[in-house]
């Protein structure tokens, strides 16, 4: 038994699949993967009571979890996740892109879950570690990548409203190729008018299930309008722009500038955000983190001012924004396609995050 319940272990140990996929098998699988269904061979697992801290790490073969039906999680949803990615660089090698940030977000998700941290270098390793395992995952498709689900949830059998005191911790991973399909050059979006996803001293800058969750409806209503995405105003005022149902939103203008909204604890500090405001000031763009109204975003547009806008997260990257819609009718951002700023910052960050362009903030990670 651990005297400090943050206490790494020592080892992992390493549980081989029985029955891996067959190499011909994963070719088939990994030649248009889709997003989310491919599933590799191998799971990280590391257990966490208050009594032992972190114990029993392992890599072992990915399978059906068995969970008592009164697990805490089930009933009052402590659990939070992160997203990040594995690529094959051009000399096939395998590099992470800033997994430390997702080590550190995780642990700040913990927090306002009232769940124990994780030691960084403990979160790391079992990413690392699973790629290493299931490598051949990757597919080689232009855009491909090793899309890693690292997560925590409360596993202790109670009925009590109180911050568990057993959790699991594991990372799945799966074979990805782009994350919208259909062949348009730009998503549309529609404004949520009646749900909100977060309100100022909830959870929304934390990376729960519940946030998620909140957002699913709202998703489907802007399927049902012919849109591809929603996009949430704010809980008070139902006026300034926050984000989408899983990504952040920039803004670029005709004087070059760009805006995004800032974070003020409702929103998702994205770690592909900040890479493109650090990539976009480190050229000397002006950008501005600001509350953005959506009557502006709309007065912008048809102005001309506005000129470009787009979504980005980890499984998007950068996405485009050709249109808004809302009961007020809808509106054209530039002609409806990708921009020229747009497309450079996705050039410049995927570039970076395949090892075919300079690194100058030390952000890739080399694995092997």
């Amino acid at each position: 038994m651990s005297s400090d319940p943050q206490q790494t272990p020592a080892t992992f140990r390493f549980e081989p699949h029985a029955a891996p996929v067959a190499a011909n098998e994963r070719a088939q699988r990994l030649v248009d993967p889709g997003f989310g269904r491919v599933f590799t061979d191998h799971m990280a697992m590391i257990r966490y009571s208050d009594a032992e801290g972190w114990h029993n790490a392992r890599i072992t073969a990915r399978a059906p979890l068995t969970l008592d039906p009164a697990s805490s999680v089930l009933h009052y949803a402590q659990e939070i996740f992160e997203g990040m990615k594995a690529y094959r660089l051009a000399d096939g090698g395998t590099a992470l892109f800033r997994p430390e940030a997702n080590a550190r977000r995780f642990n700040r998700s913990a927090q306002r879950m009232a769940m124990p941290d994780l030691p960084e270098a403990l979160f790391l390793e079992s990413v690392e570690r699973l790629v290493a395992t299931d490598r051949d995952w990757i597919p080689e498709s232009d855009g491909g990548a090793l899309y890693l689900r690292p997560f925590m949830f409360a596993s202790e059998v109670f009925l009590g409203v109180k911050p568990s005191s057993e959790y699991l911790f594991m990372v799945i991973a799966s074979s990805v190729g782009a994350y919208f399909k259909g062949g348009s050059p730009a998503v549309s979006i529609w404004v949520s008018q009646h749900f909100t996803r977060a309100a100022p001293g909830g959870t929304g800058e934390a990376k729960c299930g519940g946030n998620y969750a909140a957002s699913l409806l709202a998703q489907s209503e802007a399927i049902r309008q012919g849109c591809d995405q929603v996009v949430f105003l704010d809980a008070a005022e139902r006026r300034w722009v926050e984000e989408l149902g899983g990504m952040n939103v920039f803004f670029v203008f005709d004087d070059g500038s760009m805006a995004t909204p800032p974070l003020n604890g409702t929103i998702l500090p994205g770690i592909t955000r900040d890479s493109i405001l650090t990539l976009a000031r480190a050229e000397g763009l002006m950008v501005r983190e600001e509350p953005y109204a959506i009557d502006q975003w709309r007065s912008d547009a048809q102005s001309g001012r506005l000129v470009e806008a787009f979504a980005c997260g980890t499984a998007a990257v950068v996405t485009p924004i050709g249109q808004v819609v809302s009961p007020e009718g809808r509106f054209t951002i530039g002609d409806g396609g990708p921009g020229a700023r747009t497309q450079a910052i996705r050039t410049q960050l995927v570039a970076i995050q395949r090892g075919q362009a300079p690194d100058p903030h030390g952000w890739v990670k080399r694995l092997d």
